[in-house]
C-alpha cells in the first residue's frame, strides 16, 4: 500500500475556484508593508492567490478582494504594478 501525499490547494481570491497550488500566482504583502508577486511562493508575509491570468487578477480588483485578502487598503497604484509584473507583455 502507498501512501499518497496531499496535493496543497489554494483559492483563487480572482474567480473563486480551488486550484492546486502550484497553479497559482502568490501576491504577498511583506512585514515591512512592500508588495510584490511570488510566483515561488515562499517569500514572507502575507499573501493571496490568484489564477495565472488576467481575467481572474481584473476581477479581483474590480471585486474589491485584495483588500479583503490583506485586511486594509492597496492603492490603485500597486495594483496597476502588481498586475505589469505579472503580465509583463501588456495581456
Amino acid at each position: 500500500m502507498t501512501i499518497q501525499k496531499k496535493t496543497p490547494e489554494r483559492l483563487c481570491i480572482g474567480c473563486q475556484t480551488v486550484h492546486p497550488k502550484k497553479e497559482l500566482v502568490r501576491i504577498v504583502r511583506s512585514p515591512e508593508g512592500v508588495f510584490s508577486v511570488d510566483f515561488k511562493g515562499k517569500m514572507p508575509g502575507r499573501g493571496a492567490y490568484v489564477c495565472h491570468k488576467p481575467e481572474c487578477f481584473d476581477a479581483a480588483v474590480k471585486r474589491r478582494r485584495f483588500e479583503k485578502a490583506f485586511q486594509g487598503p492597496v492603492s490603485a497604484d500597486i495594483l496597476e504594478a502588481l498586475r505589469a509584473e505579472m503580465f509583463p507583455a501588456g495581456t
